[in-house]
């Protein structure tokens, strides 16, 4: 039984199916999509893009799974950054070899090559991504995909996505989508004027889908197996999931929430951690005073964080296996926090405190996508930099939201109250997220054309605003913008 559909329900035919996961008795919902790819797979040669992120809500292999099922024929696997084990450090793939457990053979799709060559694909009928993305810009998976769709499309092999939950929610979108193309730290799609936000808000799926329509020529086959009842609002914790690093210094979900902030040290000489258990959670570096750092951060009272002294030694380069001070990162309040600004504030704070021991690079500028960043943070206040890029965030939203594939929780309001005589004002009260907008209208009566009162910027709490009342009283819509 054919159990995909086209996204017609969208107004768009943009090559993209989605096929329905298999809601069989006792399945979970993994198990519901790979009963959709074996159906599809049946008696194909299957080539799956994967590491141990490509799991099941208790941390079983897929791989094992769909090795063991009849009529499924893995043919080559390709290994995206830090290998089919995801055990190697940061820029290694492992290269080719043929691997020892199941003697299938491993292609590399990080470090020479992105994607598979034409010869790799001559022994594959279908390619299949199953990893663990993060909801970041800069993390390489997504960008390893594209490079693998691609390839797919110009070999005529459909391309088929296990679709997974955005480990940070998706429904905040945030950070400078870049305006240069940085490769497996953010491409820019041929015309593109811009690209992704850092924190993008989006699955896997939903970006596989984005690039095939808008950014490539020829289009893949391109089959998204969506996740069943997944909630945009969840966070991993709600997921009911077990985490499985995806690499081997992205540890948990909490390391995942301040990730897209805290990275942006790796365009520092201050170290993020590798190697100690709580890789991108502190970043400290030997000159540093903990205390004196986390005292200046906290009297800012940046929202929904606080920040610990911590002393650690970091296995990786900078600064391996010498002692460092800095600081911790514990988030407080994930619908206020904002990991971006948070990121940018503690680099030039720890900058302003240092300036002469703390170098900051380019790449700094590549990770956040703000080219110059290495200089405006020494020079710019972060608001004005986070000014800097509001106008293509903007028109990222819009963009995004033509894409999702699971759709985004409504707004309600959570109280409508009039004060005291004379009550010629109402109040309006709503949990406004972090890095949205609402659009408030109002008419006098059911028939009457609605007017915008204003927009609002969300801030992770909730939002009152008054509006005087016409005689009679009115009727007021809350909505989501892009």
């Amino acid at each position: 039984m054919d159990v995909s559909w086209r996204a017609g329900w969208l107004g768009l035919w943009v090559g993209l199916w989605m096929l329905a996961p298999m809601a069989l008795p006792g399945a979970t919902p993994v198990q519901q999509q790979l009963n959709a790819l074996t159906a599809a797979a049946q008696g194909k040669r299957v080539g799956l893009i994967t590491n141990p992120s490509g799991c099941d809500e208790a941390g079983n292999l897929d791989t094992d799974y769909l090795l063991h099922t009849n009529g499924v024929n893995i043919t080559a696997f390709f290994a995206p950054e830090h290998g089919l084990r995801g055990s190697l450090p940061p820029g290694q793939s492992g290269g080719d070899y043929v691997d020892p457990q199941t003697g299938i053979p491993v292609y590399a799709v990080y470090g020479a090559r992105n994607a598979p060559t034409d010869a790799q694909l001559a022994n594959v009928d279908l390619l299949v991504f199953d990893l663990q993305d993060v909801g970041a810009r800069f993390y390489t998976f997504v960008w390893t995909m594209t490079y693998c769709l691609e390839a797919a499309a110009r070999n005529g092999k459909p391309f088929y996505v296990i679709d997974r939950p955005n480990p940070i929610g998706g429904m905040r979108v945030e950070g400078a989508p870049n305006t240069v193309n940085y490769g497996l730290v953010g491409r820019l799609g041929s015309g593109a004027a811009f690209g992704v936000a850092t924190r993008h808000g989006m699955t896997a799926g939903e970006m596989a889908w984005m690039w095939n329509d808008e950014w490539m020529s020829p289009r893949a086959e391109l089959h998204v197996i969506t996740v069943p009842n997944w909630n945009r609002t969840e966070w991993w914790a709600g997921t009911g999931r077990v985490f499985v690093p995806p690499s081997p210094n992205l540890r948990t979900a909490d390391a995942a929430d301040v990730y897209p902030g805290t990275c942006v040290f790796e365009g520092s000489n201050l170290s993020v951690g590798r190697g100690t258990d709580k890789p991108f959670e502190q970043t400290g570096a030997p000159f540093i005073n903990g205390s004196d750092w986390a005292a200046c951060l906290n009297t800012n009272n940046l929202a929904g964080v606080r920040f610990e002294t911590v002393a650690f030694k970091p296995t990786s380069p900078p600064w391996a296996n010498q002692n460092c001070g800095g600081v911790r990162l514990v988030v407080t309040n994930r619908d206020t926090f904002d990991p971006i600004r948070t990121g940018l504030f503690m680099l030039q704070t720890v900058y302003l405190m240092y300036p002469s021991n703390v170098s900051i690079t380019s790449y700094a500028a590549n990770l956040m996508g703000v080219p110059e960043l290495q200089n405006l943070i020494k020079t710019n206040g972060v608001s004005e930099i986070i000014a800097g890029w509001q106008a293509n965030l903007a028109q990222f939203r819009v963009l995004r939201r033509r894409y999702l594939l699971y759709p985004e929780a409504p707004p309600s309001f959570g109280s409508i109250r009039m004060p005291d005589p004379p009550r010629a004002q109402v109040e309006l009260s709503w949990v406004a997220l972090n890095g949205r907008f609402y659009r408030l209208s109002r008419r006098d009566s059911l028939s009457a054309p609605w007017n915008t009162t204003a927009d609002y910027a969300g801030a992770g709490n909730e939002l009152t605003v008054t509006n005087a009342l016409a005689p009679g009283g009115g009727f007021y819509r809350l909505e989501l913008l892009p």
